[in-house]
């Protein structure tokens, strides 16, 4: 559709970004970057390739996914019609894109896959500490793979991500079982049952909960609902054998890596493709919302999307929310070099050790306007190692003044090797 009316109807541009979302740099966009790259390379080391998935869907792959009566459907979905009159959306999550591509892309055919992805979601959500309307998500999903010891590597690699991120001793891990679909049909009747005898004492959004997804009242964080909650039925007294003995041996693979649990009975996913083992990383230093690092397993998923019945299980980690906490230094950026052409018979030459040294690994920034004096004032400020100043005399002496900036002391280096890429340092 024309933009022109809204373009005539706006008095000037808002140079700001869209409430709930930011831009990223300097140290803060540094430890963003850091969070990925640890995550991408712990997920490589368990055998996860990465994926890329559109930004826009159908919004059909999240309303059969996440329910029409979801949260994240009915309040926070970003979901429009476009100029060809099809509905789509801003993807909320990925493990439904994920799906997708599996099914897309014949990938079903090839099973088990491990895929890891990377990237930024968008929920139209209230904004607040550690959580935006643009937020940055990692994630692995392993399809393809019924056994128990699935879930224990996922765990395990959700483990190693954040220990490599130094938050060990930091967090708890607790866990749940949701059973199969049999003791999961079989609680959540009990849980009807329970609830519509208090369904007067019941939180307005627990009474809607109770008729749409009643297991997501254990979520519920509203102190009415907490008494009541307290006195529920428990899943384990609905679990049958299998489900018993299928999170029993997820719990001894856990001890078996001497990874810590706490079990957590009030730890659910309210849709109902969810069976079997749940889980959340919490820290305790981001106050009320501090699952870092939350999955489960989702057998059903890929069979309500229209697609064959696969199991699969994964998890996902808010990249803002750790970014957030102390637990690891801010990456350092490598202290630049800078090449000073100090007239013009030496910018060639300047232009040409630039590029070599960038080739060869460094990086170089070339500062050729100014006085020297100036320009060695603002290598200073961007934090440079050395000042690598090339003249007439230099050319005519076949060498470069090279300056430490910290100690000031100064030193000679071949232009030849500098325009090979070979850089000694300077003390």
């Amino acid at each position: 559709k024309s933009l022109e009316p809204l373009m005539s109807a706006t008095p000037a541009v808002k140079l700001q970004p869209v409430r709930g979302m930011r831009d990223l740099f300097g140290a803060e966009q540094r430890r963003h970057a850091a969070v990925r790259e640890t995550a991408r390379q712990v997920a490589l080391s368990y055998g996860f390739a990465e994926i890329e998935t559109p930004v826009l869907e159908f919004t059909e792959v999240f309303l059969r996914t996440l329910g029409d009566s979801s949260d994240v459907v009915t309040k926070e979905i970003y979901a429009f019609r476009d100029q060809g009159e099809v509905d789509l959306c801003l993807r909320p999550e990925n493990t439904a894109s994920v799906m997708r591509a599996l099914v897309s892309n014949g990938l079903t055919q090839a099973l088990p896959q491990r895929l890891f992805y990377a990237g930024p979601m968008f929920r139209r959500e209230r904004p607040q500490k550690g959580r935006y309307r643009q937020f940055s998500q990692v994630g692995v999903e392993l399809i393809g793979a019924p056994e128990p010891l699935a879930d224990v590597e996922v765990i395990a690699c959700g483990q190693d991500f954040l220990s490599r991120l130094g938050l060990d001793g930091q967090l708890r891990l607790e866990i749940n079982t949701l059973g199969d679909s049999a003791s999961r049909s079989a609680y959540r009747a009990a849980l009807v049952e329970y609830f519509s005898q208090h369904r007067a004492a019941l939180s307005p959004e627990s009474q809607t909960r109770l008729t749409q997804n009643p297991l997501r009242i254990l979520d519920s964080k509203q102190e009415a609902d907490r008494a009541l909650i307290a006195e529920a039925p428990r899943f384990d007294a609905y679990l049958n054998p299998a489900s018993e003995a299928f999170f029993a041996q997820v719990c001894s693979g856990l001890d078996a890596l001497g990874i810590a649990y706490q079990r957590n009975p009030y730890l659910v996913r309210g849709l109902d493709y969810y069976n079997h083992t749940a889980f959340e990383f919490i820290s305790d230093n981001l106050g009320a919302q501090g699952t870092v690092l939350a999955g489960g397993r989702y057998d059903g998923l890929l069979e309500t999307m229209g697609g064959p019945s696969i199991a699969g299980i994964g998890w996902a980690s808010g990249v803002d929310r750790l970014a957030l906490l102390d637990s690891f230094a801010t990456p350092a950026t490598p202290k630049p070099l800078v090449v000073m052409p100090l007239d013009a018979e030496a910018e060639a030459e300047a232009l040409r050790v630039a590029r070599a040294l960038r080739q060869a690994g460094q990086t170089v920034l070339l500062s050729s306007q100014g006085k020297l004096a100036k320009r060695l004032k603002l290598a200073n400020r961007l934090d440079a190692s050395h000042a690598i100043m090339i003249g007439s005399e230099e050319l005519a002496r076949g060498d470069a003044s090279v300056k430490a900036l910290a100690s000031g002391t100064q030193s000679q280096q071949r232009l030849d090797l500098l325009k090979k890429g070979v850089w000694h340092g300077a003390a």
